[in-house]
C-alpha cells in the first residue's frame, strides 16, 4: 500500500529494558502471518510510491509538481493523525482496519485502471495519492494499537523491532522492483500489483479474531473530548515537546531529498525508472544496515549525539546529491541517507514512547506523527519551490546548510533516553465523597486543595506547586490557580477546573507514580493533611418566561 510504512511509524524503534530474542514474536502465529502480509503490502506500497513519482515526471516535470506528490502523500497524516488516534480508542480496531484496507484496494485498482487507459492527469494523480494516503492515515493508529494483542508482553519490544525491519526491507526492494517492472511491463503494472498486494493483509485480518478487551467501568471517551484531552496533554508534557523540536529540525531539511529524488534521477543523472527505484532501494538498504549498528552506536555516544550524527549524515547526503552526476555517487548518498534516517527516526520514536503513559499513548504518538508528516509536507512544497527557482544542485546545498544549522538550534531539547519517571497509574487518589449521585456529564467541576504551611517555606512550596500545575493540566484540568489567604499567613488554596464529573473521575486513574512523588514533594512543606473539596456547577432553577405565564 502507498502509505504502508505510516502504519507502524509510531512504533519503530521502541524498546524495553528486557532482553528478548528477535525471533520470539514469530512464535505467535497471527503476528508471523500479519508480518509477512504486511511486508508484501509494503513492497506494493513502495512500488506505488516510486511509480507515482516517476509518472508525475512524465506528466509534468516541474520541480513543484513532482514535489507535490510527496506532499500529497504526507498531508493526510498531518491532518488526520490526531483524530485517527482518538478514533482508534473508541471503535473496534480490527474491523476498522479491514474496512480501510478494502477501500485502499478498491481505490488503488481504480487508479491502476485509469493509468492503463491513459486517462491520468497531474491533478488526478495527486487526488488518488491523497485519497490512498488518507485511508492509510486513518488506519495508522489502529494498526499500531493491535500489536500488543498479537504477542505476549515480553515479546512486544522485539515485535516492534521486527515491524521496523520489515518496513525497511520493503523499502529496500519495493522501489527497485517497481523500476524494473515499469521497464518490462509499463507504467500501469506497479499500480495493479499494489492493489493486489493488500489482499494478504485483508485475508489474515478476516481470519483472525482479536481477544476481547477488558471492559472499563467508565464509558468510552467522546471523540471530540478525547482529541481535546490529547492536545492538552501534549501541551503540558515537556518530555514530548522536547522530542518534537528536533523532529521539526530534522524532517524539514531531510524532506528535500525525498521530494527531489525523482528529478535527480531523471534530469541530473539522466536515468530511467530503474535508477530511481535503485536510489530508493539504496535508502532502504542503508536503513536496514543502520538498524543493526544503532544499539552499539547509541551505547557509545548517547541518543542526542546520535540524532546530531544523523543530521550531519543527512547534510552529507544532500551535498552528495547536489554534486552527483554519476549513479555511483548518488547511490552512495542514498546509503548514507538510509543510515541517517533510521538513526534519527528510531531515537525520536523511542523518546516519544518513553514520554507517554499508556492511557494517552495513541494520541501522544499521533501528535508526534502529525509533526513528522506536517513537516514533511511543508518541506516537500518548500524544496520544490526552491529547486524551481535556483535549480536542483543549489536546492540540495541550501537544505544541507539548514540541516547543519538545525543541530545547535535544537540542541537544548534533550530526548528521553530511558524509562525515567514511572508513568504507570498510581491509583492513590481516593474516590470523591458524594452526598448524592452525580451525573457523568455534570460540570464543570471545581477541585480545591487547601494547604497550611510554614511561612518560611513559602518560596520552596510555590516552586514545587508550579511543577504540580503541569500534572493537573496534563491529566484534564483546563484552568489552574493558586491563591494565598490575605488574613492568615501560610494558608494557600489550589484550584483547578475539569470539564465534567466523568472527566475528573478519569483524572483519578491518570495520575502516575511519578506524579505521586511530585505531590509528596509538595506535601513536605505542609503542616497537616491537605483538605480536598469537590464542587460542581449548580443547576439554577429556570425562571418562568412570558410564554409560560400566558
Amino acid at each position: 500500500m502507498a502509505s504502508a510504512d505510516k502504519r507502524l511509524s509510531g512504533q519503530q524503534g521502541a524498546s524495553t529494558n528486557v532482553k528478548a530474542s528477535p525471533w520470539a514474536p514469530f512464535q505467535h502465529r497471527v503476528f508471523a502471518m500479519l508480518w509477512v502480509a504486511a511486508v508484501v503490502s509494503n513492497v506494493g506500497g513502495w512500488m506505488y510510491s516510486a511509480a507515482s513519482s516517476w509518472l508525475m515526471t512524465n506528466l509534468d516535470a516541474s520541480p513543484l509538481m513532482v514535489s507535490l506528490v510527496q506532499a500529497a502523500n504526507a498531508l493526510p497524516m498531518f491532518l488526520l493523525a490526531v483524530p485517527a488516534g482518538a478514533l482508534a480508542d473508541i471503535i473496534d480496531r480490527r474491523r476498522f482496519i479491514i474496512v480501510l484496507e478494502i477501500l485502499i484496494t478498491v481505490v488503488s485498482a481504480i487508479f491502476a485502471a485509469l493509468v492503463s487507459a491513459d486517462l491520468v492527469s497531474p491533478a488526478t494523480l495527486l487526488l488518488f495519492t491523497f485519497l490512498i494516503s488518507l485511508f492509510g492515515a486513518l488506519e495508522a493508529p489502529a494498526w499500531q494499537s493491535i500489536v500488543p494483542q498479537l504477542v505476549s508482553k515480553q515479546d512486544l519490544a522485539p515485535a516492534i523491532a521486527a515491524n521496523s525491519v520489515g518496513i525497511n526491507i520493503s523499502r529496500a526492494i519495493g522501489p527497485a522492483i517497481g523500476g524494473v517492472i515499469i521497464i518490462g511491463f509499463g507504467i500501469a503494472a506497479p499500480f495493479w500489483l499494489n492493489a493486489i498486494s493488500n489482499l494478504g493483509v485483508i485475508g489474515v485480518l478476516l481470519w483472525w479474531r482479536s481477544p476481547q478487551k477488558h471492559m472499563d467501568n467508565m464509558p468510552a471517551e467522546r471523540f471530540t473530548s478525547a482529541i481535546r484531552t490529547g492536545f492538552r496533554y501534549v501541551r503540558h508534557n515537556r518530555s514530548l515537546r522536547a522530542t518534537l523540536a528536533p523532529a521539526v529540525g530534522f524532517f524539514l531539511f531531510a524532506s528535500a531529498y525525498w521530494a527531489l529524488l525523482p528529478l535527480l534521477a531523471r534530469n541530473q543523472l539522466v536515468g530511467g525508472p530503474e535508477l530511481y527505484g535503485a536510489l530508493l532501494g539504496a535508502i532502504g538498504v542503508g536503513a536496514v544496515g543502520g538498524a543493526f549498528v544503532l544499539p552499539w552506536l547509541k551505547a557509545k555516544i548517547g541518543a542526542n549525539a546520535l540524532v546530531a550524527a544523523g543530521e550531519v549524515g543527512t547534510a552529507v547526503t544532500l551535498v552528495f546529491f547536489g554534486f552527483a552526476r554519476e549513479p555511483i555517487l548518488a547511490l552512495s548518498a542514498s546509503l548514507i541517507a538510509g543510515v541517517s534516517w533510521i538513526a534519527v527516526l528510531a531515537s525520536l520514536n523511542i523518546s516519544a514512547q518513553y514520554a507517554l503513559p499508556d492511557w494517552v499513548r495513541g494520541r501522544g504518538l499521533a501528535m508526534y506523527v502529525t509533526v513528522f508528516f506536517g513537516t514533511l509536507t511543508i518541506g516537500s512544497v518548500l524544496w520544490g519551490q526552491v529547486a524551481g527557482m535556483v535549480g536542483l544542485p543549489l536546492a540540495h546545498f541550501i537544505a544541507a546548510g539548514g540541516a547543519i544549522v538545525a543541530i545547535p538550534a535544537t540542541w537544548r531539547w534533550k530526548l528521553r533516553t530511558g524509562r525515567g519517571p514511572d508513568l504507570t497509574p498510581s491509583m492513590h487518589w481516593p474516590m470523591p465523597i458524594v452526598a448524592r449521585h452525580v451525573e457523568d456529564d455534570r460540570g464543570p467541576v471545581l477541585v480545591t486543595v487547601e494547604y497550611r504551611i510554614n511561612p518560611d517555606d513559602r518560596e520552596a512550596f510555590l516552586a514545587a506547586l508550579e511543577r504540580l500545575e503541569h500534572e493537573r493540566r496534563r491529566d484534564g484540568a483546563y484552568a489552574w490557580g493558586i491563591f494565598e489567604d490575605t488574613a492568615e499567613e501560610g494558608r494557600f488554596l489550589e484550584t483547578f477546573l475539569v470539564e465534567s464529573w466523568l472527566e475528573h473521575l478519569r483524572q483519578h486513574k491518570r495520575v502516575t507514580n511519578a506524579d505521586r512523588i511530585l505531590q509528596e514533594t509538595v506535601h513536605r512543606h505542609v503542616h497537616c493533611k491537605p483538605k480536598v473539596t469537590h464542587l460542581i456547577a449548580a443547576e439554577l432553577p429556570r425562571k418562568p418566561t412570558n410564554e409560560t405565564l400566558s
